[in-house]
């Protein structure tokens, strides 16, 4: 599949996935910048971004994932960049929520806790999101506990 390949260019986020070293640690990196870069939307604008890049990000997984003939190919960062952009969605975009949600859902991405972990059994492109949108939802919960507490 060549880099010019619409999916793929979406997969690997415009060829960020084909860097060989943390390439979901890059896709993490661009969802935070993503979620700057919208913070001034209203909430359902963010929204709509998110279920864009959600729905476009399982499709793009989906054929990348057929085409290279395997479960999750480590070059799509699609996943990792909509999990980072929920773990910040409904909160403030200034540098210590952005920095906090970055480090919550790499944690929980790279430990994958309960129910994390369950997620991976899925296939196809929403078993490839899965997972990181279920640590991007557990690490937005989390950033809400100090308002909570």
């Amino acid at each position: 599949m060549r880099i010019t390949n619409p999916w793929l260019l979406l997969a690997t986020f415009f060829g960020l996935g084909k860097i060989p070293w943390a390439p979901g640690t890059w896709g993490s990196g661009v969802g935070v910048l993503l979620y700057w870069a919208t913070g001034d939307l209203p909430l359902w604008g963010q929204l709509l971004f998110f279920a864009l890049l959600t729905l476009l990000g399982t499709l793009a997984s989906h054929r990348v994932a057929l085409a290279l003939g395997r479960k999750d190919p480590s070059c799509v960062i699609i996943d990792e960049v909509a999990g980072a952009y929920l773990a910040l969605l409904g909160h403030p975009a200034d540098p210590l929520h952005l920095v906090a949600g970055f480090l919550l859902f790499r944690i929980l991405d790279i430990w994958k806790p309960w129910p994390i972990r369950i997620t991976e059994r899925l296939t196809g492109g929403l078993g490839i999101m899965a997972d990181d949108l279920t640590a991007g939802g557990m690490a937005n919960l989390l950033l809400f506990l100090p308002q909570i507490l």
